[in-house]
Formats: C-alpha cells, sequence, structure tokens
C-alpha cells in the first residue's frame, strides 16, 4: 500500500509540476553516444560571462537566444577535441541556421593565431573561433574536463551536458537535434 501511495503522489507530483519550470529531454532520444548526456533537472541559467569573438569583441552565449545551440568547449591538444570538431563542423552544416548553432569555444591558452591554424588544418570554415583564454567562463560554467560540450535552450538556459567525447555526426545525435529544434521535447 506504501509503494501505491508513494507512486501516486509521484505521478500527481509530475502532472502538476510548471511546465515551464523544466524542460526534460525523451529519454528514448538517449541512445548510442547520447546516453553520455546528462540532462538537467531543470533548465540552469547561465552566468552572465564573456568569451572573446573570432572579431576579438566580447561575447556572451545569451546573445545567441531564439536558437538552440551546442556550445563546445575545446583546446588544440586536446585529442578528442581534434577528432570531435569535423563532426560538429558537419551538424553545423546540416542544422546551423536560425534555429540551431554550434558555438565552439576554445579554453586556456591557445591564442587566436593558433585557434586559426587548428581550424585551417582541420579544413573548418563553418564554425566560430571563440576563445576564453583566461579560462573565465569554463571556471563558471563548471567545465571540469575537455571536451565538454553544453546543449543551451532556446531560452538561454543549459538543459543538458556531456563530458568527454561523443560521435556528434551520429544518427542519434541527429535525432537528438533534430527534436531539440522542433521543440518536441516533452515538458514536465
Amino acid at each position: 500500500m506504501r509503494l501505491f501511495s508513494t507512486l501516486c503522489l509521484y505521478t500527481a507530483l509530475v502532472m502538476g509540476a510548471n511546465a515551464a519550470a523544466a524542460q526534460v529531454v525523451d529519454p528514448a532520444l538517449l541512445t548510442g553516444d547520447m546516453r553520455k548526456l546528462v540532462v538537467a533537472s531543470a533548465p540552469k541559467d547561465l552566468p552572465n560571462v564573456t568569451y572573446t569573438a573570432a572579431d576579438g569583441s566580447d561575447a556572451r552565449l545569451m546573445d545567441h537566444t531564439g536558437k538552440v545551440l551546442l556550445v563546445n568547449f575545446w583546446a588544440t591538444w586536446c585529442a578528442p577535441c581534434r577528432h570531435e570538431m569535423p563532426m560538429l563542423s558537419a551538424l553545423q552544416s546540416e542544422f546551423g541556421g536560425d534555429d540551431f548553432q554550434v558555438v565552439t569555444i576554445s579554453t586556456g591558452r591557445d591564442n587566436p593565431a593558433k585557434v586559426a591554424r587548428f581550424f585551417g588544418d582541420m579544413g573548418i570554415t563553418n564554425l566560430p573561433q571563440n576563445r576564453d583564454e583566461g579560462m573565465r567562463m569554463a571556471r563558471k560554467m563548471a567545465v571540469l574536463g575537455l571536451p565538454v560540450v553544453l546543449v543551451i535552450d532556446r531560452q538561454g538556459r543549459e538543459i543538458a551536458r556531456m563530458t568527454g567525447p561523443a560521435t556528434w555526426d551520429s544518427p542519434d545525435s541527429r535525432a537528438l537535434i533534430t527534436a531539440l529544434i522542433a521543440d518536441q521535447m516533452p515538458t514536465q
């Protein structure tokens, strides 16, 4: 009886939760490498911290509100980052536009010339060469290793993150991104 009561209470809480308060990624979409995606229990506001855009100006992730973002923290010395970058470029080519953007942020000691050389060596022309030289943004966002990818919703809130490498051009990641762009994530 106690189990039944607990289940009823849990169901009532889930059904009555404010839909605007939390966005949940459909577990059916968490297959393949996407199983490593850690979904936030509730969307997290982004800290008001800047990174350096390719043109040298200050930028914020909040500047992209209205789009689903896949924010990649990486470094030129990071082997898994090197492996992921062409896949992220492929995602940007396929999905990039008014509704979705891959935002790459080199964090650490990578100067602009080193980042440009990395992108040139990889043949990547469609991703931004943003930098977080002092790691201020990485520290504020609890980026503790590389690579780290954050999924940011259209309201500018972190809804999921993945630490470590993934196959970002896989059917699994494409299905997840397609659902995010179409706003087909269930809410609770």
